[in-house]
């Protein structure tokens, strides 16, 4: 439940200033959460503040009523001065500004401000990570608010608004000051949508040798080096022995965690053949790797160990479901840049259109979201490589 906070009047510069003259201050003002008894004077400031795309009665109840919504009020001596709404969204560690408004005579007075700022500490305290809004175009002031706050264009929505007005989206990641150092890890968008395992070995390796050049030829000779051949209708891709075989042969030690010995992807094609070809495949992978001598672990990279590796200087690999971050179901690797006491970091290769940069870069996840999306299809397959800089004895990591 969140705690009823002072407002603070001086928060930042907030909105542009009224025709009406504000009011002067008249006590304390606190900020709290609405209940359905407080849509009277909701709807009274969106008849002031817009002129069009107003939430309506029946909404309002709906939103202050639903499990991932949440509405702050600015009170003063009893009176709504401003409000804001915030959306969770299911995908991890993602809300929306899906509203904000001030009361017309307390524009100028840091109302705005005051909300933003109470309800960025809401969306830490439930675990969320990253803010997103948007705006319409010709809405200076509220621009300039959120930009003072730390908020940065990533986008635009053409003909968003009721009146054909554009949007532009606004994203802020609130981790930041939370973060460990994280510069160390380049980022590397894969150019193929069957290549991010190739891509993350490619981040990490360039974590590790700051020298190694990043590019397409690379991308796709490692996962020539690493591929299953087959997978889902298209271009096979990265599994976990292979990818630390590639590795290996340029250098690199590494570790392999996989929660078994089953034949990873095979359940994603229905033709016979490539299964067999597949697994094939996987039982050759595997061969190389105990011939090299790679540590094989066949169990799950658990938290500890995905800590250590991060404290070690390496750059773990993991493969996850993007159901929760696309809503899709399929494999996918990704890199934890970093860690700390509640979340890990992750660069997200995926290059697809739907996702700001941003969004894929140093990705705030909570430890516990990060341990259910690692894991892939109805066997609940676990897979992670572990890798290091050159010259480091994994025997003892």
């Amino acid at each position: 439940m969140l705690t009823i906070v002072p407002a603070s009047a001086s928060a930042s510069a907030s909105a542009s200033a009224s025709a009406s003259a504000p009011a002067p201050p008249d006590g304390p003002a606190l900020i709290r959460p609405a209940t359905a008894a407080d849509i009277p004077a909701l709807l009274a400031i969106e008849q002031l503040s817009f002129q069009g795309d107003r939430i309506s009665p029946r909404n309002f109840r709906y939103l202050l009523t639903r499990a991932r919504a949440l509405t702050l009020l600015d009170m003063r001596q009893g009176e709504v001065r401003g409000y804001i709404m915030l959306l969770f969204r299911a995908s991890p560690s993602l809300a929306r500004v899906y509203s904000i408004a001030t009361h017309p005579r307390y524009k100028g007075q840091g109302v705005a401000a005051a909300l933003l700022l109470t309800a960025e500490q809401a969306v830490l305290a439930r675990g969320y990570a990253t803010m997103q809004l948007e705006i319409r175009c010709d809405n200076q002031a509220s621009l300039g608010l959120f930009q003072s706050r730390g908020y940065r264009i990533f986008g635009q929505y053409p003909g968003f608004y009721e009146d054909g007005m554009d949007a532009q989206r606004l994203e802020k990641t609130l981790t930041e000051h939370l973060r460990p150092e994280l510069t160390r890890a380049p980022y590397y968008r894969q150019t193929l949508g069957f290549t991010c395992g190739a891509s993350c070995l490619m981040m990490a390796m360039k974590t590790c040798d700051p020298a190694l050049e990043l590019n397409r030829t690379l991308e796709l000779q490692i996962w020539r080096e690493a591929t299953t051949i087959f997978m889902t209708a298209g271009h096979g891709g990265c599994g976990p022995h292979g990818l630390a075989l590639a590795a290996q042969r340029r250098g690199f030690p590494c570790a392999i965690y996989v929660n078994g010995h089953q034949v990873l992807f095979q359940e994603s094609v229905r033709s016979q053949e490539k299964r067999d070809v597949i697994q094939l495949v996987q039982e050759d992978f595997v061969r190389q790797a105990l011939a090299l001598g790679l540590p094989s672990h066949y169990r799950c990279a658990g938290v500890d160990e995905l800590q250590n590796c991060c404290a070690a200087g390496g750059i773990a690999l993991v493969l996850i479901s993007t159901y929760r971050l696309t809503r899709e179901r399929a494999p996918h690797w990704v890199i934890i840049t970093g860690c700390d006491e509640h979340y890990f970091y992750i660069h997200d290769p995926d290059n697809s259109a739907s996702r700001s940069g941003d969004e894929r870069i140093h990705m705030a996840i909570q430890k516990k979201d990060f341990e259910r999306m690692a894991r892939y299809g109805r066997q609940g397959t676990k897979a992670a490589v572990l890798v290091y800089p050159r010259g480091a004895d994994t025997q003892s990591l």
